[in-house]
């Protein structure tokens, strides 16, 4: 049984419950057996472990597919938005955010940072400091004027204290795309043990067990159970489909205009 264990791949994912449909299979269901999983890591610290050869996949923020040599993307699969994400947003204590001096950013998320700044910069012709900050609001609004938020904390925030700015309908208002912001990300030298694993099958398992799914994260998550299901459900999209795609294109030709990947690689899939 270890030497089995041992010839599983490795695999890391963020343990926000928006990425639990994709991973509930391998943590809790069907596939656990399949591989060797590694949560509780922000999206970030999985594709620093990727890059390192730690694991042999991640859900991996959609911008490190750009810095992280040798990988490729798994298809099907992603976190994603259409019109409205929700658990990422950009919050102020009322003020516009063209007007932003300063922003604080959850670095959590390289993609959602990344967007951040491709907003600002494209849509707003506007340059404001970026600060790198601990995701606790009343801290980032005490000496900043916009503050990235992302994943649970952005969930639980008090809505009625704060401007909130979703930023997929920020990015569907000026492009008309959806977002993409996370997929699986396979190493190279990886792949034949990878290609065994149905990663598409395992978000089908994962979307037929979001009770359960939200039975595990009642203690994390503050929203209404009708409104954490219509969350899980309607505000994530977990299958990359060609709209998406087109949003990712996009995405990473201002990224690359920005300055904010060093290449621009085609899309490679496993």
């Amino acid at each position: 049984m270890l030497a089995d264990k041992e010839n599983r791949p490795y695999l890391a994912a963020s343990s926000y419950s928006n990425s639990a449909p994709l991973i509930w299979s391998f943590w809790h269901g069907l596939r656990q057996t399949e591989v060797n999983l590694m949560t509780d890591a922000a999206p970030s610290k999985c594709a620093e472990m990727l890059r390192q050869g730690e694991v042999s996949v991640a859900l991996t923020p959609v911008i490190e597919y750009q810095r992280i040599s040798e990988t490729l993307i798994i298809p099907d699969a992603c976190v994603g938005s259409k019109d409205q994400v929700r658990s990422v947003i950009l919050v102020t204590k009322g003020d516009e955010l063209k007007t932003a001096k300063s922003v604080a950013l959850d670095f959590s998320s390289r993609t959602s940072v990344a967007l951040t700044q491709i907003i600002f910069r494209e849509f707003y012709d506007h340059q404001p400091e970026w600060i790198p900050h601990r995701p606790v609001i009343d801290e980032m609004l005490a000496k900043h004027d916009a503050a990235l938020l992302i994943g649970d904390p952005a969930l639980n925030l008090d809505r009625e204290k704060f401007r909130v700015f979703d930023i997929v309908e920020l990015w569907r208002g000026f492009t008309g795309c959806g977002f993409v912001f996370a997929f699986w990300l396979a190493r190279q030298e990886a792949i034949e043990k990878v290609r065994k694993i149905d990663f598409a099958r395992a978000r089908d398992e994962g979307l037929t067990k979001v009770e359960e799914i939200m039975d595990f994260y009642s203690s994390e998550v503050s929203l209404a159970r009708a409104d954490f299901r219509r969350y899980l459900l309607e505000n994530i999209n977990y299958t990359l489909e060609e709209e998406m795609l087109s949003g990712l294109k996009l995405y990473y030709q201002l990224a690359h205009k920005n300055a904010l990947i060093p290449d621009l690689k085609s899309l490679n899939f496993l």
